[in-house]
């Protein structure tokens, strides 16, 4: 009876040995330390923040470039009517109209009072 009691004894060794190496054998997930966390949600919120920043920017740019427009366009209106006035004033300034319009209210010309200017 040794000799089975000795072969009993050994498979429950093996059988001992087996377990444990079933038990060591386990594999953990890696976790993500809280300062890991910290540091991905501080990127994130900065990620974040200046996409926010950037689109806002173009969009004032865009309205300056709009506003930057309208003014041109105003002032090449204005320009415009400038140089119809100027060409007016060129037109009413003549020499003939205004001896016409002088005669028409009654002025005359006197010779002796007429001076040059240089």
């Amino acid at each position: 009876m040794s000799s089975i009691a000795k072969k009993i004894q050994e498979q429950q060794y093996e059988d001992q040995q087996q377990q444990q190496t079933h038990q060591t054998v386990v594999i953990r997930k890696a976790k993500i330390s809280i300062g890991e966390v910290f540091l991905l949600c501080a990127l994130a919120i900065m990620v974040t923040f200046m996409g926010v920043k950037i689109v806002s920017n173009q969009a004032a740019i865009y309205e300056t470039n709009k506003e930057i427009q309208l003014v041109e366009t105003s002032i090449e209106k204005q320009g415009k009517v400038n140089d119809d006035l100027e060409v007016q004033v060129a037109e009413l300034s003549t020499y003939e109209r205004i001896w016409k319009k002088a005669a028409a209210l009654g002025f005359k010309l006197n010779e002796n009072n007429v001076k040059g200017v240089q």
